[in-house]
Formats: structure tokens, C-alpha cells, sequence
């Protein structure tokens, strides 16, 4: 017998957990949430223009790795400042399947900001960890979510034993799994693949080693770190990622008795330790939907206000709407962007940070689609990142790709048409280029927003967008 886990935009398929849906202890506004349609539709009017503040929550790319790190410790961990995406609730269930009582509440107090007509997008977890949490994260929830691969660490590193289906995920690219394995593998694992799963196994546990990796995979670093906090000895970590999600997750694995030196750097260090403590963390704001707004600001000619985010995590996309010839103004926890005229176009290189985010390869995209003169873009991150290329062209984008190049002439203004979301910044980036075109933008397949933006529609009416979030009608069911 199966429930379902009401939750914004989604309903899983779930064992039984009374009171620990999104709605549990929050009350009756939430039982109005809409359910999940892939088919939705989101639709907005072009000639429109960003204007106000929005408020950006916790980060979803360091949320996701944080609820895995919570496995390390057993007891009661709670994490604040959750976004309220399907991909939390996901990783929630991937969770409460390894043994994990796991509840959702209103974030208290709650940041007026945070709430959009009323309905907070951020949540606190309570993750209670047992003392012998499971060993298999299931195919049909790992598929769903990439990201549910940080499990792995953790649990070798726990139980001495885990089975993890390989993940899915958006489809920007391979993301391969070499690093992950080749890292704990020097670090005493045997790993094999058996009927779609990886299968890691340290009977004697975990040791210390020096690791290079070949490329500053953010997943592996996390992997490792997380595998290295519990493991005998010394383990250091070269050419490691150095995201603010890297540093946030140490933050929380220090505060729970983890030793760790370097994060934020190139170089990690972490020196095993018998066990760690639950522990009580805030996750870091979202630089990835900061910087969507940042770019919609500098695409539409607006003036938008982002709060909620350390404006230095996004130095370089910043300086990008800068040269374009937008007015940034900085502050501490918020930014301002303004845009009077058309945009220059610039010239973008994705990089791993402190580089420019391939996330927001998409909205570069946008932007040099409405600028006067040509943009070279070039992604170094994923090779299928360019696919959501055909949707932008589909709203006269001017758009010839080259393997990991693409060379964007601008224009003074795109036209409506219906597209089709292919992952969750793609999403964003053609909501957004349809502010900017004549007529009606019809977006499909908006289900990938939501495992990205917490309520995508509501901060585009609070930024004064007339936008309607519909279902599809079905299509005519063909016969032959």
C-alpha cells in the first residue's frame, strides 16, 4: 500500500509517514498547494519588464548535500533556509528509505521576505538518524535526482557497506562517476557495478589518502569529504571544488566535530575522527537563483533588488551584466541591478568557481540573444548544456552552436512562441526570454523549474509579471 507526499508541485509516491509531508505542523494554507503536472505550462506576455525585490532562500545545491551529510551523525540534525522544490522532498524520501524519521516545518521565525502571498518557500528539516541507517538508495527515486549519489560517502563511511543506483538528473551531459570511485577506492573501498547500482563495500573501513582530482568535480568533493571525515587517518584532497556549497557543507561537518582545513580552497584537508554529533545549520543562499535574477533584470531593462545571498559568490556573472552595461550596486546579503538601455553583448567562458556557473549558461544565452552585437559563449562544463539552444531559436534566438561554442547574435527583440523545458535553468532562462519577446511565450514542461525555484511564479508577480502557471490539454491520443 502506497500514500502520497503532498508537497509544492509534486505528489511522490511514498511508504507511510504520517505527519511528514511539507504540510506537517504548518498548517491549512498549505493544503492548497497545487499537485505536480509535467504537463503544466507556464505562459507570459512579452514587452514585459523586472521590477522590484525578491528574496532568494537556501541553496538547493548545498540543501541536497547537507540533508546526505546529516546521515553521518546519528540523533536529531535539523537544516534551515530548505528550499521548498520537489527536489528536497525527493531527497527527503530517498532519506526516510535508509531508516530516517523525516519532517518538514515552517522555518520560525520566518523572514517576511521569504514568504510570497503568504506561503513561505523555505522549510527546516528534522533529520533523526539511526544508529544503523540503510545500505540501498532505490532506483526510482535516484533516478529522479542526481544529486541522491552523495549518499554514497556517507554510508560506506557509516556502515561499511551501500548500494546506490546510478543517478539520473537533468540532461545537460555526462557526469560520470569516475572520480567518486577512484577517490574512495584509495581510500580502501572495493567498488563494483551490479545490475544498475554501484556497490561499495570497506569491511575493515575507511583509511586516509592523497587524492588528486582530474577535474574539480563539485560531487566528488563532496563524496570524498564526507567519506575522509570518519575515515583512519589523514586524507587530502587536490585541485577540489571550491564552491560556497563546498564550504557550506564543511561549515556544518565542523560544527559536527569534523577536522577539516582548506575548503574554499584548492586543497582539503580532513583528519578522521571516531564519530560526529547532530548538529543544527543553516543552508547558504542560492547563488543560482540570485544570478537568474540578476540576468532577467539586465535582459528585460528592469530593476531588481536580490536579498538573501553574499553578493561576492556571484563577482564574475555580476561583472558580466556590468560590462553589459548594467548599474550593479553591492551590499552585505543583497544586490541591486539595473538595466536603462540594450545590453552590450559579452563574451562568456563557464568555468568551475570562482569561474561563471554553467547554470547560468542559460541566461547568459538569453542575454546575448537581446544584445547589440555578437556573443561568444563557450561551456566548459557539460556537453550537453547548448541542448535547450533549439528552444531559444524557436523565439528567433540567433543562436549557431560549434561543439562547446555558440556564437549569439543579438537582437532588439525575440518573438512568442511555445517551448519546451529541458532541465531546470533551461526553464528559467526561456521564462525569462519570453518577458522579452512579442506576443505569448507558452513554456512546457515546467516541472523541471519547480526542482529548482522554490515558486518561480510567484516571484515573477512580485516583480510585476503577468503570468499564468496552467495545465497543458492533453494531447489527441493517435491511433494507426
Amino acid at each position: 500500500m502506497t500514500h502520497s507526499l503532498r508537497i509544492p508541485d509534486l505528489t511522490i509516491p511514498t511508504r507511510p509517514q504520517p505527519g511528514t509531508g511539507w504540510s506537517a505542523g504548518v498548517g491549512p494554507g498549505d493544503a492548497g498547494d497545487p499537485a505536480i503536472s509535467d504537463v503544466d505550462v507556464i505562459r507570459v506576455n512579452g514587452a514585459a519588464r523586472l521590477a522590484g525585490t525578491v528574496h532568494v532562500v537556501g541553496a538547493k545545491n548545498s540543501a541536497l548535500k547537507l540533508m546526505a551529510a546529516a546521515l553521518l551523525a546519528p540523533g536529531r540534525s535539523v537544516i534551515t533556509n530548505v528550499p521548498r522544490i520537489t527536489d528536497i522532498a525527493i531527497m527527503g524520501e530517498v532519506l526516510r528509505r535508509l531508516g530516517c524519521d523525516v519532517r518538514f516545518d515552517v522555518d520560525d521565525p520566518v523572514d517576511p521576505m521569504v514568504a510570497v502571498g503568504g506561503a513561505p518557500r523555505s522549510r527546516s528539516v528534522t533529520i533523526d538518524v539511526p544508529e544503523q541507517p540503510g545500505v540501498e538508495a532505490d532506483y526510482d527515486l535516484v533516478r529522479r535526482l542526481r544529486a541522491s549519489i552523495c549518499v554514497l560517502g556517507p554510508l560506506l563511511a557509516r556502515r561499511g557497506y551501500v548500494r546506490v543506483a546510478h543517478p539520473g538528473g537533468d540532461a545537460i551531459g555526462s557526469r560520470g562517476l569516475d572520480m567518486h570511485i577512484s577517490g574512495l577506492t584509495r581510500m580502501g573501498a572495493d567498488i563494483s557495478g551490479e545490475h544498475g547500482f554501484v556497490i561499495a563495500s570497506a569491511p575493515q573501513g575507511l583509511h586516509g589518502a592523497e587524492i588528486t582530482l582530474e577535474f574539480p568535480s563539485v560531487g566528488a568533493t563532496e563524496n570524498l569529504v564526507m567519506a575522509a571525515v570518519l575515515a583512519d587517518g589523514t586524507t587530502v584532497i587536490d585541485n577540489a571544488a571550491r564552491e560556497p556549497e563546498i564550504v557550506d557543507i564543511c561549515t556544518m561537518l565542523i560544527r559536527m566535530g569534523a577536522l577539516i582545513e582548506g575548503e574554499g580552497t584548492s586543497t582539503i584537508t580532513v583528519v578522521g575522527v571516531p564519530r560526529l554529533q547532530p548538529v543544527r545549520h543553516a543552508t547558504v543562499g542560492d547563488r543560482i537563483v540570485a544570478g537568474t535574477w540578476a540576468f532577467g533584470a539586465a535582459m528585460t531593462r528592469g530593476d531588481v533588488t536580490v536579498t538573501g545571498l553574499d553578493p561576492s559568490y556571484l563577482e564574475i556573472a555580476l561583472d558580466k551584466v556590468v560590462a553589459a552595461g548594467g548599474l550593479v550596486e553591492t551590499r552585505a546579503n543583497a544586490f541591486r541591478v539595473r538595466m536603462e538601455e540594450r545590453p552590450r553583448a559579452v563574451d562568456v567562458v563557464t568555468l568551475p568557481y570562482p569561474g561563471f556557473a554553467t547554470d547560468l549558461l542559460p541566461m547568459a544565452i538569453g542575454l546575448a540573444a537581446l544584445s547589440d552585437g555578437a556573443s561568444l559563449i563557450t561551456e566548459n562544463i557539460f556537453d550537453g548544456r547548448f541542448m535547450f539552444a533549439n528552444e531559444m531559436m524557436r523565439l528567433g534566438a540567433d543562436i549557431k552552436t560549434d561543439g562547446h561554442h555558440a556564437v549569439v547574435r543579438g537582437r532588439e527583440r525575440l518573438s512568442g512562441a511555445p517551448v519546451r523545458a529541458t532541465d531546470i535553468r533551461a526553464g528559467a532562462g526561456l521564462i525569462i526570454a519570453g518577458l522579452c519577446a512579442d506576443g505569448v511565450t507558452e513554456v512546457s514542461h515546467v516541472h523541471h523549474v519547480d526542482r529548482g525555484y522554490p515558486d518561480f511564479v510567484a516571484d515573477l508577480r512580485a516583480l510585476g509579471i503577468e503570468v499564468e502557471r496552467a495545465t497543458a490539454p492533453e494531447e489527441p491520443e493517435l491511433t494507426i
